[in-house]
């Protein structure tokens, strides 16, 4: 298992998560850049999509993201996702 911790190892993880809560293929998520928007055109998540994987991070990383980030600017990017998970990760 990889380190958690680590921010790469994090954003990878997040990247597949990604693409399994919008439906793409993982290759394609792998390879957009940080900056893309969860919910443009590139990505497109659903607000469904976008609980599944609020869902699916609180139950991977035991983060909150909806609880703690209350106006949700975390699900701007792959890159605000990743680093927000990444801060509230808790030391293992």
């Amino acid at each position: 298992m990889t380190d958690t911790r680590d921010r790469g190892a994090v954003e990878r993880a997040l990247r597949s998560m990604i693409a399994e809560a919008a439906r793409l293929d993982e290759a394609y998520v792998a390879e957009l850049p940080a900056d893309t928007d969860l919910f443009g055109p590139r990505i497109g998540l659903t607000s469904l999509a976008g609980v599944t994987l609020l869902g699916a991070v609180d139950q991977r990383f035991g983060v909150d993201v909806a609880a703690l980030d209350l106006s949700l600017d975390s699900l701007e990017s792959i890159a605000t996702l990743s680093d927000f998970v990444t801060a509230h990760l808790q030391p293992s």
